[in-house]
């Protein structure tokens, strides 16, 4: 006699668990709003000028962030070397207004310059990190630490009129010609702590944008740099259609199984350097475009925060270390600075005193990527117990 066979249906969640499950995976950006929602009213800001405000820092960070799209579908982590791209982009910059190349071009040359310099730094850190699989974010921070020794060390010493360390055998000096007396030191050798980038401010922004009033008692206008935005756009559509090229399958693929994806004859390591590569040389483009709209550049302190303000605000975001979205980016950049916006006034309100806002904004940008990797963490443990329980079923 044939035994009873029984089948296995998939559990239905109730909705209070549905409600969980949808509350922990979104658990950041809501706690972010709801710090919105109290901060606005006592900061005192106008809508306008919050609006105002939230268009340029997207126009100004959106680049940087979605650099990082990269190295998350190719499952390397958040990439905190993405600083390494920001040095780049720098030396760009320094080229460029040595020769008083202004504008567009000055722009277009400046990227020209950073993009071998930024390959060849991505290629470095892809294959480190290839040797510390599974530790990928914390090398690819402390990486950025020695490779910002380095920088230091070049803009310092070898960019200037004359160089200091001379050529073994020779009468020569090792330097990168450099003679603007705006950028040299006294010295003859090192770049100044601050460099005014006026033949480049807003050159980007300003060269299609439009002003539009809004409001109906209380109007207020605003002002939007339509070129930038354009070229966020054709970024994001190549994101798009990257996902879909044999090179983005493999890098999902590598993402979602490493072990997997090279028994299936795809060149892992390769692709992950790849990815590293692409992802440092749009940082170097990303820094260019957010120096641009900042007009001023601190030669040796504007690359330092760049990786980590742009992973919290993909953190903030919804974003998680293996999974991240064009949303994400938007919506952390607009989350992430609108909290920068309003706290110090927020704060003043408070206890009297703006400072605290500013203590706030490094508790954030800092503090945000403890937690959300502690609730990344978290859940994953919740979702392999949900998928635990689906699989399992009712008899």
């Amino acid at each position: 006699m044939a035994g009873k066979v029984s089948a296995k249906l998939p559990i239905e969640f109730t909705v209070a668990e549905n409600i969980k499950h949808l509350l922990i995976s979104n658990s950041v950006p809501i706690i972010f709003l709801g710090l919105s929602a109290m901060a606005i009213p006592l900061s005192g800001f106008s809508a306008g000028y919050l609006i105002q405000e939230m268009l340029t820092r997207l126009a100004r960070n959106s680049f940087l962030v979605l650099s990082l799209l990269v190295p998350i579908m190719a499952g390397m982590g958040l990439n905190f070397g993405m600083v390494l791209g920001a040095m780049a982009g720098q030396i760009g910059l320094i080229c460029v207004t040595d020769w008083a190349v202004v504008g567009i071009p000055g722009l277009v040359l400046a990227s020209i310059i950073s993009m071998p310099i930024a390959a060849l730094l991505g290629f470095i850190c892809g294959n480190v990190l290839n040797r510390a699989k599974g530790r990928e974010m914390v090398t690819s921070y402390i990486l950025g630490f020695f490779i910002n020794g380095i920088y230091q060390f070049v803009v310092l010493y070898l960019f200037g009129v004359r160089g200091l360390l001379k050529i073994p055998f020779t009468d020569s000096y090792m330097r990168v010609p450099i003679t603007s007396p705006q950028l040299v030191l006294s010295r003859g050798y090192g770049i100044r702590n601050a460099i005014n980038l006026t033949g480049l401010r807003h050159a980007l922004d300003n060269a299609i944008h439009f002003q539009m009033t809004l409001g109906g008692e209380n109007p207020f206008m605003i002002s939007i740099p339509v070129s930038t935005f354009l070229v966020i756009g054709f970024f994001c559509l190549f994101i798009v259609w990257f996902r879909r090229t044999k090179l983005g399958q493999d890098m999902r693929a590598i993402g979602q199984d490493m072990a997997v994806a090279d028994s299936a004859g795809i060149a892992v390591e390769r692709t992950r350097v790849i990815a590293i590569v692409i992802s440092t040389m749009l940082a170097a483009f990303g820094q260019i475009i957010f120096l641009q709209n900042i007009g001023t550049m601190n030669t040796y302190n504007s690359h330092e925060q760049t990786g980590m303000f742009s992973i919290a605000a993909l953190l903030i975001g919804g974003a998680t270390v293996t999974k991240a979205s064009i949303g994400n980016v938007f919506v952390g950049v607009i989350l992430f600075h609108l909290m920068f916006v309003v706290s110090p006034m927020a704060g003043k309100e408070l206890i009297g005193q703006a400072q605290l806002g500013e203590y706030f904004r490094v508790f954030v940008s800092y503090g945000i990527i403890a937690v959300a990797l502690v609730l990344h963490a978290w859940k994953r443990y919740q979702d392999r117990e949900r998928s635990r329980r689906d699989l399992r079923g009712e008899a």
